[in-house]
């Protein structure tokens, strides 16, 4: 996948007024997306007005993952202490459960909203709520004669 690096706005949005903000975090996510690793897996599940990130972790402590929201990013992030294997009672013959450091970006609409977050049997469980302001609601315009 190439990188977007440049972009003609008046092809894209003639007829367009405010959108310079959303085709910014368009070519941030594309960025992101090209540089991802795909580690680690998750979902997003959407009900309505609510959806829910569920990112499985196993072998993860909850102590060493940062959940941080900024700039309508959502950004999970895990960094392990160094592990001794010295410490361990024996030697690993294979060390499939990965351990590594990772950082996950999600790109949110303004409107969306972090409820809270869960971590149990290694998943973790982010919530968050599409909140519509009632200038954003459908309403019904009077047309007004002389």
């Amino acid at each position: 996948m190439t990188r977007l690096t440049t972009l003609d706005f008046n092809k894209l949005t003639p007829y367009a007024v405010g959108f310079d903000k959303v085709i910014d975090d368009m070519f941030r996510y594309a960025n992101h997306q090209s540089t991802s690793t795909g580690y680690p897996p998750y979902n997003i599940v959407q009900d309505g007005n609510e959806y829910q990130i569920e990112i499985a972790l196993a072998g993860v402590k909850e102590q060493d993952l940062n959940i941080e929201v900024a700039e309508g990013i959502l950004t999970v992030s895990h960094n392990p202490p160094e592990v001794d294997e010295k410490n361990f009672p024996g030697s690993f013959l294979h060390r499939g459960i990965a351990q590594r450091k990772f950082s996950r970006n999600f790109t949110l609409q303004d409107d969306v909203i972090v409820q809270d977050a869960k971590f149990e049997n290694g998943m973790l469980y982010i919530s968050l709520e599409r909140i519509i302001p009632e200038e954003k609601k459908p309403r019904k315009i009077i047309i007004n004669s002389k």
